[in-house]
Parts: C-alpha cells; structure tokens; sequence
C-alpha cells in the first residue's frame, strides 16, 4: 500500500479506545493514512502489541475492564491530554456506548461511530425491533417491552411459544442469551441470563423471541455519510456459530447462490438501509438478520450494530474497502465516494476467528505464554493478530487472539486456502482452536453450503480430535532430553547411567510425561549398543511399559523451532519449545498442522499424584473435590456451606475471559465450601468438596492410637 498525503489526512491524532487484534488493525490503517495513533492499556497489558505499535500509549487503569477499559472518564482523559481529535472505539468495550459518544462531543473529540441517538436507539434490542417495524422492516415474534421483570416475562412467554430465546437488551456477541425449551426452564435460564447481562453490560433487561428453528444468520454492512446517502456492501454469512458466538463468517453468503438469491440479496440489503435511514445513521454499521434455510426469501431483523464487526475482513476481501478508512472520513465530515450502482464483489472470502480455548474440554478459556508464533501469510492470505512471541495470554479479556481470513476467486477455493493456513498457524504456549476449526471447515455441509446456527452444537460431538501418540511422546522425550545425540550421551555416560557393575548395553534414560487426560506415559531412550548400524544420533526409544522391543528414533533440528523426528523410518514435522515454570518445573510443547499439544515433563511427585488419581478413575470413583477448570472470578456461589446437594446440582460459578462456567456436585452429598463470591481462583483449585452422604466422616489416622 502506498501512503496518502497530508492533505488526505482525516485526522492529525486519533486514539483507539480498545485493545487486541482490534486494536493492532485501526492502528495499521491509521499509519497507512498518516494518522498519529495513541492506544490506551491497562496494567495487564503493558506489555501487549497494540501499546508498542501505536505512536503513542496511556495507561488507564487496571486490569478489570470496568476500571480501564470501560471507563469513560479514564477514556476521554487520555484523548484530552494526548490533544487526539478522535476516538475510534473498535468493537466491544465502550463502541457502542451513548454516553462515551456525548462525554466526547461534550470535550470537543470526534466519536468515531454514529451519533448518540442512534446508538441509544440501536444499543437496545427491544426499542430497536419497535422502532424498524415502524419503518417496513420485518421482525420475529416476540415480547419487546422494555422493564419487565421475570415473573411478567414468564407470563408472557406462552404468547411467544417454546422454544424462545432470552437476550439481553444491551451488548451482543451471544453474551447471555440463553434457549429455553419449556416454560419450567424459563424462570432458572432468566435468572441467570439477567446475572450475565448486568455484570457485562451493567444492564439486566431482557427481551423474550421465538426461537426459529434451522435459522441462518445474515448480516449486511452498511455505509452511510452526513449528506444523507446510504449504502450497503453486501452481505455475511454468520452462521457457524456455538452458543451464539460466530465462529466461521464468509462473504458473500452461499445462501443466494440461487435463481432467487438476486432479488433476496437487493431487498435484504435494501431493508438494512432503510433500518440505518431510520435513525440518521453515519458510519459503517451491520443490521443482522435471521433467515429460515427452509424459507430463504423471507428474512426478520434482528439487530444492528452500530459498530464495527469482528467480521468487517470478508467484506473488505471482496469488496476491496478499507472500512475503517471510511469510518474516519465520514466521521471527518467527508461525503461517501462511493455508489452503490458501482459496488461489485469479487470473489468470496471467509474468516476463521483464533481463540485460546480448549474445544476437546468444553472449549474452556485458556491461558499462557506464546513460546513460539508462526502465523500464515499469502497473497490471498490475511491475519488480524495480537499475538507475537512472549506475550502472556491472562484472563482477563476476552479470549480471541486474532482471526486468519482467505480470499478465492471461488468459495471452494476459499475454503481450501483457509484450511492450508491454518495449517500453517502456530501457536505454542496456549492451547487454541486451530485444529478445531479445520476439523469444522472439512465438515460435508460446511463444504457445501448447508449452514445453520446450530451446525456447530450438533457436530461437535462427532469431531474427532487428535491426541498425543506414540511419536509425540517419543518427541517430547528426545527434545526434553536435549538432541538426539545428547540423548545418547546421558545413557551412556550421565547420571542416569548404570552403576559400573551393571554387565551389557547402559541403563536407559526414563522420562514420564504427563498426558493432556491426566494420564502419565513413559518413554525410555536406550543408547545404540556398540557397533550397532545405527547412524550417529540415533537412538532407541520405547514408549510405555507395554511395548515390546525399543525402536529405533532419530530427531533433527529444523531451524530455530522446528524439528523432524524420525521413527522405525518415518518422518514426523513438528514446531516445539521447551518452557521452563517457575518451579523448575518444564513443558514440552508440540505443533504439527495446527494440532498442538503440551506435555509436562514429571518429577516423582506429579508422577505419583498422576497414577493415584488414574487408579480412582479406574475404579469409577468421583473424586469429593469440586475443581476450577480455569482461572478467573467466583461470581455466584448456588448452594450453603454444609448443605445437602444432589448429583449434577450447580455449586459455584466462575468467569473467566466473558465466559462464566458452572461447577457442579458429582454425586449427592454435604458440600463444604471453600470460596466465596468475589474470590479469585488459580486452574485446578479446590472451590468445594462433596461428601457423600453415605460416607462417614474420617478420622484421623493416629486418632486414640
């Protein structure tokens, strides 16, 4: 890209009110125009990308993100004091916030996004739907009054019909919504949804809607300047999602690729026009939509977006403008330069969004160190990222890293070069989707065409998810023992050697490594006997006490993190790195095709607790401690030190990067707690214990000895 001249400038100084990937790519476009950047950080983000990207940084708070990040003093203080004549929100936090957009007026900064009645209208579901029904556009069924509470909502449910969806009037991103099946559901998923919705957007209220079987989500970004004119630029396919959080997003959607799809694109994207005019719109916005696979010409407003989307990318794939681009200069006060009769897509495109989770567990937030980071690049290739080497991925946030996105001239061939970048992706440290979303983009339906929202949830079992194998462990093994050669060295001549007695070959080097079910796998690395034919740096491992001859492994350095194990003669490509805990402790992290795996190296300890633990499971025993799979906040405690509970029953509640999970009793019991609301929890630690009610409590063992 070339860069514009001063006099093109929308702005001398503009600062980005956000973080992460969405952050690294306003400021990219903000140094292609010539626009002077300042990020804002909070304290768990000294030391993230956007801060040393940006032309300047202002710290604004701590980590929480209600005391940075969602501050509106902290935000328009540091545009006041950096002199920044703009404020590009991103999407999330603040972006759609009427008060941040007045408080900046009132300061005399630009709000990079619509104007405060705008995003008062279209911040809240339920006016929302009321005022563009007011205008033509065609709305699902359900229960839009604003201020209900659960016992009149409850009431009003029968009216709507099973199943319906609860969501929140303010924020987006699926955060609490929640399907109901049955009206003895409905007063539970309320109290919870109204909980997720006033601890994430500071706002309870809820709106009832029928839940619309079998339904795609379309979505159609929309441009719209000071002067009055409106357009759109086609629209997304957002159907591949899980628990209502997008995963996959294409465009354009395959849904038109029909003899109707014409017409039913002109007048979707016509209606989200007419919802933006409605409101005196300006800037780049998304009107969603719901639309029946079963019925593709008819379509029901749903929401819009008075922001920028995760999603923005595939539009600016095939239509080949810089969305942000535009928001600047409509916010500048600049007229569109585009028309919509000059519009064309070329191409498709599809997104694959990058988060730290572990789908084989519930897709669990997950958290670390970015040891090693490769990330694809093509000419039909782009990455949105926050990540680079060394970077700690905490709690804090939300858990999306970046987004790899294709272009093709055809959707197939999108698709495939999607897939071959991911399999070029790698991230070590933290373990990722990446595997998971290729599992996801090889499905039948996926490849043709044939999406709905609840594609995911009905799939995700089947997914067959790759575990460590034999020469993974065997990798791991070598690389923790050093190089293959070192490997030999140390039988033969460390202090893991025979003593001098010992009569034949030396005594082999045992490491057991912990496996990501909590298992324990030992490899043992045998030195070549003497005059063996093995080439020098090959050795024999055997992995697991139940082989039976060693066999033969040789491993080759590949660059600075790559590595090429070879074994009884077959070759295996992985990236590693050996990470070192505070402990001493270390890991052995592993990536091939963007699989990755992480296996501790035990020490005698952990190998025992290991097996302990593998023997109750053996026995098909629950264990009485209630652990949190992840680190972050206790926000509700279900139950009373002491009580009686039942099996399945929900005990406590932790959040942790937007997520909140329930940790529930494995059998009946009393349940002793061990945390309170508020409390911050470590991964692995203890939150409850259950004992079973036919269990006597236990005595010490030296009691009246």
């Amino acid at each position: 890209m070339t860069a514009t001249t001063a006099s093109a400038r929308p702005f001398a100084k503009v600062l980005v009110a956000n973080r992460g990937e969405i952050a690294c790519r306003v400021i990219r476009t903000l140094r292609r125009l010539g626009v002077a950047s300042v990020a804002v950080y909070s304290d768990a983000d000294a030391g993230a990308r956007h801060v040393h990207e940006a032309d300047e940084a202002v710290r604004i708070g701590p980590a929480p993100a209600a005391q940075s990040y969602l501050s509106i003093p902290a935000i328009v203080e540091a545009a006041r004091a950096t002199g920044a004549e703009a404020v590009h929100p991103g999407y999330g936090f603040l972006s759609e916030n009427a008060a941040l957009a007045r408080s900046l007026a009132d300061a005399g900064i630009v709000f990079v996004g619509p104007g405060p009645e705008a995003l008062a209208v279209m911040g809240d579901k339920i006016r929302a739907k009321n005022h563009v029904a007011g205008h033509g556009v065609p709305v699902i069924p359900g229960v839009p009054e604003p201020g209900l509470t659960d016992a009149e909502l409850i009431g009003r449910a029968e009216g709507v019909g099973y199943p319906l969806l609860i969501k929140p009037s303010a924020g987006g991103g699926g955060k609490g919504m929640t399907v109901v099946e049955s009206a003895a559901d409905l007063p539970g998923a309320l109290a919870t949804a109204r909980r997720v919705a006033t601890a994430a957007f500071g706002d309870g209220t809820l709106l009832l809607e029928r839940l619309v079987r079998a339904p795609r989500h379309i979505e159609v970004q929309v441009l719209a300047d000071t002067r009055g004119t409106t357009i759109h630029l086609g629209e997304r396919e957002c159907s591949l999602q899980r628990r209502h959080q997008k995963v996959i997003e294409e465009a354009p959607s395959p849904l038109f690729d029909t003899e109707q799809g014409p017409d039913t694109r002109a007048r979707i994207g016509a209606a989200a026009c007419e919802a933006a005019r409605s409101v005196g719109y300006v800037g780049a916005g998304t009107v969603e939509f719901l639309v029946s696979d079963e019925a593709p010409d008819d379509f029901f407003f749903m929401e819009m977006n008075t922001r920028l989307q995760v999603e923005h990318p595939v539009t600016e794939m095939v239509t080949g403008i810089d969305l942000v681009e535009q928001q600047l200069r409509v916010a500048a006060g600049e007229p569109l330069a585009l028309r919509q009769e000059d519009l064309r897509l070329d191409g498709h495109a599809i997104e694959a969004r990058v988060y730290a989770e572990v789908p084989a567990r519930g897709f669990l937030p997950a958290t670390g160190r970015i040891e090693v980071l490769d990330e694809p690049a093509g000419d039909r290739v782009r990455v949105d990222s926050s990540l680079e080497p060394g970077l700690a991925i905490g709690s804090d946030y939300d858990p999306m890293l970046a987004k790899c996105i294709a272009w093709g001239p055809t959707r197939g061939e999108a698709l495939e070069t999607l897939d071959a970048a991911l399999s070029r992706y790698t991230v070590l440290g933290v373990e990722t989707n990446i595997e998971y979303l290729r599992l996801l983009l090889a499905d039948p339906d996926v490849r043709a065409g044939h999406l709905d929202t609840t594609l995911i949830e009905r799939r995700l079992d089947g997914l067959a998810f790759r575990t460590p194998g034999e020469a993974d462990y065997a990798a791991a093994a070598l690389l923790a023992a050093g190089t293959a050669a070192d490997a030999v060295d140390a039988a033969a001549t460390g202090p893991w050697a025979a003593d001098g007695w010992r009569l034949g070959a030396p005594a082999a080097r045992r490491m057991s490594l912990g496996g990501p079910d909590g298992g324990v796998v030992t490899v043992a690395v045998h030195a070549p006997p003497a005059g063996a034919a093995d080439g020098a740096g090959t050795v024999r491992v055997d992995v697991g006490s139940e082989r039976g001859a060693p066999r033969g492994a040789g491993l080759e350095r590949v660059g600075q993190a790559g590595v090429v194990l070879t074994l009884d003669g077959e070759e295996h490509r992985y990236s590693w790195a050996l990470a070192e805990g505070p402990a001493g402790e270390s890991t052995v992290h592993l990536g091939e095709a963007g699989w990755s795996t992480a296996l501790p190296v035990l020490g005698r300890a952990e190998r025992l607790e290991r097996l302990r633990a593998a023997v109750h499971r053996h026995e098909g025993e629950a264990a009485p401690e209630v652990r949190t799979p992840m680190p972050g906040t206790v926000v509700s405690v279900a139950v009373d030190h002491g009580q009686a509970v039942e099996a399945g029953q929900p005990l406590v509640s932790v959040e942790a990067m937007k997520m909140e999970h329930q940790l529930v009793a494995a059998f009946a019991g009393t349940v002793a707690l061990h945390v309170t609301p508020g409390a911050l929890v470590k991964a692995d630690q203890v939150v409850a214990t259950v004992t079973p009610h036919h269990e006597a409590p236990q005595r010490d063992a030296h009691e009246g000895a």
